[in-house]
């Protein structure tokens, strides 16, 4: 039998520390989430500075107005990638941050080996197409961007003229491009993840799309050093590095990602379980004074960065307040709540009082403090995704699973409109996930099968029309519309978080939550809902720079990333990097073999 690190880290005593699917799985909840060591963007800035991953520019074939092409090389111990960059004019009104978006200002590729003539070749026909292109399955990843016009004319205009930008107005927006698509999944004939089970540098789930975003980030920052060269000339300065750690790359979010967690509902549990293993081994510990000084200020790095963040949406606006006045309070009396804890699980139960959005960043800061116990869980966010029925299952003995784990769809009152308001269906002209109303919208007839809730409502008032002693496979021969949500009942039910405790149909639910918590996972922060229904975050703002990567002394230190401070900028660093401002004026061909 194979024992996975999270079975052979998790005691008896903290298995009974884990908190409940009740608990962890309810929307307002996964709503509020942040951020934590074991997210995909912290997990691999870890691994590509423990393994000293190198990262040079290769090919720099951009005109001095910025459009052209860029290769970046990626050397892993195990293999060598390319990322390949595609930077185009378009038009303001050509900028849109939907799927059904046709031109973007940057395109690229994440490659696995070499970039040869004919592949660059390829590649230019088709990744600034996206979706309506095909890619050869050495392609990774294959995604798209646009700036943040406001805060990229504004780096590159000051930087030319010697100056460095505002940081006031960096902070308004937190990055220089923003993704609207990351794919790495098989799509338009690029690399499927079964082709990366086996790779040792990207066999964990989104690391290859990770590496590609993080790599994207320098990429920006090259481009705004390169265009102020080019603009200004010897006048020309270069972004202040702890400007460029601060800048992170955007993401805009939208419905199409809340149907994956409804979808992949083991891999959710495998996520949410893994975290939640990881945060009792911490719970268990006992509650030392000697964290007291650490922890402080990870609860005040936290609440200065929620002041900081900037956002559109009301309702967030009054949640990061209500959390800055519960962790204010907090902090206050935390040397007191320490002191009388015997462990830090005493000390979560003194924060329950808090907002969830406190409560959760609290729970954050103390798997912080803990790197040796948390990050031994990172490797474990993959999973097999199999539903499945065993034979020789009775009508009662899944009606116990439903009574014990299922309450919160078989209590609802599916008989009440407001309960089934909604429907989910796939745009056919804009190919989107839409919500629509139901009985007074078009396209009930292509209603998407994401209402789990209702589903297992119907299948719980079916199974209690049978005998109990009835054979599970008996009635599904009779009744096979229920076979589906009966092999993913039984296989959730049986694990520790099981379904998201959500009814989406219902009038008044928040697809927000399902964005938030998939965001989360992956490492994303400064979360500004713009509607309900889609969301602007950050990735790796705050991380390392490259350059980073390679000192004996760094230290993965950026949760909850801060504007630097006048005391930072006044420090002169001096970069290692090589230095893009000087790199020739290259012709817009490759020049022949193998790149």
């Amino acid at each position: 039998m194979v024992v996975s690190k999270m079975d052979a880290h998790r005691s008896t005593n903290t298995t009974a520390l884990m908190r409940s699917a009740d608990v962890v799985m309810a929307p307002e909840r996964l709503g509020a989430m942040h951020q934590t060591r074991i997210s995909f963007v912290r997990t691999m800035i870890r691994k590509m500075a423990q393994q000293q991953w190198r990262v040079t520019k290769h090919e720099w074939q951009l005109c001095p107005q910025g459009f052209g092409y860029v290769i970046y090389k990626l050397a892993t111990p195990n293999h060598v990638y390319h990322l390949v960059v595609f930077c185009d004019q378009i038009a303001d009104d050509e900028r849109n941050d939907r799927v059904i978006a046709e031109k973007w200002d940057v395109t690229f590729a994440l490659i696995k080996g070499g970039v040869d003539v004919s592949l660059l070749e390829r590649l230019r026909a088709n990744v600034p197409l996206q979706e309506a292109g095909r890619n050869p399955n050495t392609v990774l990843v294959l995604a798209r961007a646009n700036k943040s016009v406001r805060v990229f004319e504004h780096i590159v205009s000051h930087l030319a003229t010697g100056v460095q930008p505002d940081p006031k107005a960096l902070a308004e927006v937190g990055y220089i491009l923003r993704t609207t698509a990351v794919y790495g999944n098989g799509k338009f004939g690029i690399a499927d993840f079964k082709l990366l089970e086996n790779n040792p540098d990207f066999n964990q789930s989104f690391s290859a799309q990770m590496c590609a975003v993080y790599l994207l980030r320098e990429f920006s920052l090259d481009w705004v050093n390169y265009l102020a060269k080019q603009q200004g000339g010897d006048q020309a300065i270069t972004l202040h590095c702890a400007l460029q750690r601060y800048l992170g790359v955007g993401n805009a979010t939208g419905l199409g990602m809340a149907p994956y967690l409804i979808n992949h509902p083991r891999i959710v549990d495998q996520w949410m379980t893994t975290r939640e293993a990881a945060l009792s081994e911490v719970l268990a510990c006992p509650a030392e004074s000697e964290k007291y000084e650490y922890l402080q200020k990870l609860i005040q790095k936290a609440i200065l960065h929620l002041e900081q963040v900037v956002t559109i949406n009301e309702y967030q606006k009054q949640l990061n307040i209500a959390a800055v006045i519960d962790l204010e309070a907090f902090e206050n009396n935390l040397e007191t709540i320490i002191a009388q804890s015997q462990t830090w699980q005493h000390l979560v139960e003194q924060s329950l009082r808090m907002s969830l959005e406190a409560q959760e960043i609290v729970l954050t800061c103390l798997m912080e403090l803990y790197p040796e116990l948390v990050d031994a869980y990172q490797g474990d966010m993959n999973c097999d995704e199999t539903l499945s029925l065993p034979s020789g299952k009775q009508i009662q003995d899944f009606i116990a699973i439903l009574e014990a784990h299922y309450r919160w769809a078989i209590d609802t009152d599916f008989t009440q409109g407001e309960n089934i308001y909604w429907f989910w269906y796939r745009s056919q002209d804009k190919e989107e996930p839409r919500l629509g109303v139901r009985g007074a919208e078009m396209g009930e007839e292509r209603e998407l099968p994401l209402d789990i809730g209702h589903q297992v409502y119907r299948l719980y008032q079916a199974l209690l029309t049978q005998p109990s002693e009835q054979s599970l496979a008996e009635f599904l021969v009779h009744q096979p519309q229920f076979r589906a949500i009966a092999r993913r009942v039984w296989t959730l039910g049986n694990k520790a978080m099981g379904d998201i405790q959500m009814n989406v149909l219902h009038q008044a639910s928040l697809p927000m939550h399902l964005l938030r918590c998939k965001l989360a996972v992956f490492g994303a922060t400064k979360f500004d809902p713009r509607s309900d229904r889609w969301v602007r975050v950050t990735f790796f703002q705050g991380a390392p720079l490259l350059d980073d990567l390679s000192k004996p002394t760094f230290q993965e230190q950026w949760l909850f990333p801060l504007l630097p401070s006048q005391d930072e900028l006044s420090r002169q660093e001096v970069l290692s990097q090589q230095d893009v401002l000087s790199a020739p004026r290259q012709s817009e061909q490759l020049r022949g073999g193998t790149r």
